[in-house]
């Protein structure tokens, strides 16, 4: 299986997640069933049903976060020197050439992404487009919206 690459941040997020749902809520979802049970006629009981669906999606979900953890490389970009370069885990800022409007974006794992949080995948049109440049190099970026056309005005190894 490929690496997952991820940043410390969002590793310790999904050890956080994998901890909730296998000693809070895999303990709840096991008692609502017990609960259900008891109930009576299985076959017609949508507590029971509703119960051992959650609980599919729980196990699903902790079968994929085993996984991506099993196979994460976790980047840390503060103990790495700083080249200037746009590598996965950099804060990146880049201004629109066409409307100068800056923008801050942080390049992660695409797990960690977040549009909201300025939390760019680095599967992204905008990430692809901007790894490997520096400071001050112009790029054009294919966007949903069109060619766009950005310059890089700050990267940082924070």
């Amino acid at each position: 299986m490929n690496k997952v690459p991820m940043t410390v941040v969002g590793a310790d997020q999904l050890r956080k997640e994998l901890d909730y749902l296998k000693f809070e809520k895999r303990p709840k979802i096991a008692e609502a069933i017990g609960e259900a049970r008891e109930l009576g006629d299985l076959k017609e009981n949508a507590e029971y049903h509703a119960a051992r669906e959650e609980q599919g999606l729980c196990e699903a979900r902790v079968r994929d976060i085993e996984g991506k953890l099993s196979n994460v490389q976790i980047i840390d970009v503060t103990k790495m020197p700083n080249t200037g370069r746009i590598i996965f885990g950099t804060t990146v800022t880049i201004l629109n050439i066409d409307t100068e409007v800056e923008v801050t974006y942080r390049i992660v794992g695409d797990d960690e992404a977040n549009i909201k949080d300025n939390l760019l995948s680095v599967s992204s049109p905008i990430a692809r487009g901007l790894i490997g440049k520096s400071v001050d190099d112009e790029v054009t970026i294919k966007t949903p919206g069109g060619l766009t056309e950005y310059e890089i005005t700050a990267v940082q190894y924070i």
